[in-house]
């Protein structure tokens, strides 16, 4: 599965801020002092309310803001994050990491694990619990690795996979000793691995059909394993109901119901003011004023493994032009946009330079600076170079065309909407029109798969910490997930050769290599990441701000 799970970013809460001429025409950044006094990292500390499993008390209802995605087979491409936080609630939490990316593997699926090297090639063997099983009474075993892997290893393009990288280096999945044993075989070396095997398919939804369509807007409890399953699945709210499995084998669910109330983000806050809701996102200055200090709630703030971009469409007629999306990219103050986004949050952070990494982990470089600088002078040079004149209402004309690029806004969230207005200022000043065009949330998914957009911001959260091995997914020219269209064959080649790097150190220095080259693009600019930051009642158990982190539903609930 693959690390970044596409996320609109209307769908973070909203702070009503004035988008103002938030650049001066000039190649000077206007906040050049502000991106000295930036930390060097972005936080990475965690907090989320690490509590024991026996600390904390049976039963009880957890209820949050969420509902099923149009495609919620988190495999798929067109799988957003909402379908991987949905599914893991149902389905297979197989391995986990620490909040800084320790491996961990859940005994309840996986008894043993063994990781050997022979003639250069890995082999992993996984021992599977002997009591796991599928909701329909279907062993868990080799067949279900073993199907996980042909679904996902990009041999049969029929397909939509979300990445088959890992899965393609594996040349064999066979029967261990006894069907509860997969041995797996990678062609070199996979240091990231248990990336590929966090969860995995019941055979009966690894077929082309199922794969492809069983899951949109629909759940397959039978196909599931874990504590909690489906008890309600409402097509028409879009809420989700969660209860405790009484087919499952190990440590039992502590809560009674694990609920997803569909709501807006605006009205999120509202709800979790009213009591409805047990926890909130709170991203902006005014959803934090409003949930800090209310009685029985905490606020919990830490690293976040979140970032979002800039995507540039390349097969747009105007954006076709690697000159005009330069100019694009060398028009927009990041330092301004974050200071919209961050507005009242008493939070700084390092510009983002990498798709790929974060500014906290071990190997990250910034890799947008290295090939990009704010230079709204240079840029104007280069479109007059290029044919584009300002017209009489300043906006650059050539062959009797205007310069105009569309931007996609989704749904009407007041800090979407001023940051939309910050990039049609900056570009104003280099005579480039930004049109922006409302689209509804819903179209989300839609919008992305067939490439309706100009430009459009979109985040991503990593799901593990091995981001170099994602380098793909980002920058390929033929992988779906990259919805810039960007790249080369060329680039294709040197990019997959990252892939077969051993160690996890030297992957990460040749995938910042090629990610410079990637950027020179100029189809993808990382703009922003943010805290993570929550209002929680108290007394609710490892749920909050966890990086890398994705707590086993049967340790969530309330303290005792």
């Amino acid at each position: 599965m693959r690390t970044r799970l596409a996320l609109p970013v209307a769908l973070i809460a909203a702070i009503s801020v004035t988008a103002t001429a938030c650049q001066s025409a000039s190649g000077k950044d206007p906040a050049e002092s502000d991106a000295k006094n930036a930390p060097s990292a972005a936080p990475s500390v965690a907090d989320y309310n690490p509590t024991p499993y026996d600390r904390i008390k049976d039963g009880g209802t957890y209820t949050t803001v969420g509902t099923f995605d149009d495609q919620g087979n988190p495999f798929n491409v067109n799988a957003t994050l909402t379908a991987s936080r949905v599914w893991a609630w149902y389905n297979a939490d197989a391995i986990t990491y620490s909040p800084t990316g320790d491996v961990q593997y859940n005994p309840d699926y996986f008894s043993d694990v063994k990781v050997s090297v022979k003639g250069g090639n890995q082999k992993v063997t996984l021992t599977i619990n002997p009591k796991a099983g599928f909701n329909d009474g279907t062993p868990i075993d080799w067949t279900a690795i073993r199907a996980t892997w042909k679904a996902n290893n990009g041999s049969d393009k029929d397909y939509a996979a979300s990445s088959t990288d890992g899965y393609d280096q594996i040349t064999s999945v066979e029967k261990g000793s006894n069907a509860k044993q997969a041995v797996i075989t990678f062609k070199g070396v996979d240091p990231s691995w248990s990336s590929l095997f966090t969860t995995f398919l019941h055979p009966k939804a690894a077929t082309v059909e199922n794969f492809n369509k069983a899951y949109v807007k629909k759940a397959h409890p039978e196909w599931g394993a874990g504590p909690y399953t489906v008890g309600k699945w409402d097509t028409h709210s879009g809420d989700i109901t969660f209860v405790r499995n009484p087919k499952w084998w190990g440590r039992k669910g502590k809560l009674d119901k694990r609920v997803y109330v569909n709501l807006e983000s605006t009205a999120a806050i509202n709800a979790f003011k009213n009591g409805q809701l047990d926890y909130v996102s709170a991203v902006d200055a005014e959803s934090l004023k409003q949930i800090k200090g209310l009685p029985g709630t905490e606020i919990r703030s830490g690293g976040s493994p979140f970032e979002y971009s800039l995507y540039f469409n390349t097969k747009s007629s105007v954006l076709a032009d690697k000159t005009v999306r330069k100019a694009v990219e060398e028009s927009i103050d990041r330092t301004q946009i974050a200071k919209i986004r961050f507005q009242g949050l008493d939070y700084k952070e390092p510009l983002p330079g990498s798709a790929i990494l974060y500014s906290f982990q071990r190997g990250y470089e910034d890799n947008v600076s290295a090939v990009l600088k704010y230079a709204p002078d240079e840029a104007g040079k280069a479109l007059d170079a290029a044919g584009w004149k300002p017209g009489g209402d300043g906006i650059r004309v050539r062959n009797g065309k205007k310069l105009e690029v569309g931007y996609t806004l989704l749904g009407d969230d007041p800090l979407d909407k001023a940051t939309a207005g910050a990039f049609a200022a900056m570009l104003k000043s280099v005579g480039i029109r930004l049109d922006i065009r409302k689209a509804d949330e819903a179209d989300f998914s839609k919008i992305l798969s067939d490439r309706r957009f100009d430009l459009f911001l979109s985040g991503n959260r990593s799901m593990d910490p091995f981001g170099a091995r994602y380098l793909c997914d980002f920058y390929c020219s033929d992988r779906d997930s990259n919805i810039t269209g960007a790249g080369s064959p060329a680039l294709d080649t040197e990019i997959r050769a990252t892939g077969k790097i051993a160690d996890l150190a030297k992957q990460a220095a040749a995938a910042d290599e090629i990610e410079r080259k990637a950027l020179r693009q100029y189809a993808f600019l990382p703009v922003f990441s943010g805290p993570s930051t929550y209002g929680v009642k108290k007394g609710l158990a490892n749920v909050g701000a966890t990086i890398f982190y994705n707590p086993l539903p049967e340790t969530v609930g309330w303290e005792k």
